[in-house]
């Protein structure tokens, strides 16, 4: 009966748990971060607002949301840039994938590390954004693309896989 006690099993599923959220956590804070810098802390900006409350939304502490954004406006630091990368997936539906780098190779080569394992490539910049509208900052769709069950497994397990990635911090798709 060794290692069967209850105790293990709680401890096991924390661990994965607290690893999302610190995942989560880290991501959030380089998009509080990003915004701080660009707005120089002014809670009142509309996207630093949106920041915090996405920040809020997934449980984060107020103190390290007041950290992330006192971090930002000290001096050095690494310089943060967004990055937009885009790509179609299975059922020729397309795909946005919208991150924060300070290395924009190194991001680069990550999702297309991402992308080959799915049988995917990088797409040229502004093929798949036609397919969509920004709106508060938000990527949304103008049409969609119908998929058979197979094709929206094979999407979800794509997106899955770029999300677990630290430097992505959305992906948008035009799929039903």
């Amino acid at each position: 009966m060794a290692g069967h006690s209850k105790w293990k099993q709680i401890k096991h599923k924390k661990a994965v748990t607290d690893a999302k959220k610190s995942q989560t956590f880290s991501k959030i804070i380089r998009l509080l971060t990003v915004e701080a810098k660009k707005v120089a802390g002014d809670i009142n900006s509309p996207n630093l607002r949106r920041a915090i409350e996405r920040a809020r939304a997934e449980n984060m502490p107020n103190d390290n949301i007041e950290r992330a954004i006192k971090k930002a406006l000290e001096a050095g630091g690494e310089k943060m840039e967004p990055v937009i990368y885009e790509t179609y997936g299975p059922g020729s539906c397309a795909i946005i994938i919208e991150g924060l780098t300070s290395n924009r190779n190194k991001a680069a080569a990550e999702i297309r590390h991402i992308l080959s394992k799915q049988e995917l490539e990088l797409s040229a910049s502004g093929s798949a954004t036609w397919a969509f509208e920004k709106k508060d900052g938000v990527w949304e769709p103008k049409n969609t693309v119908p998929l058979s069950e197979k094709e929206a497994e094979k999407l979800s397990q794509i997106i899955d896989e770029l999300e677990e990635n630290d430097e992505v911090q959305d992906v948008y798709t035009n799929a039903e």
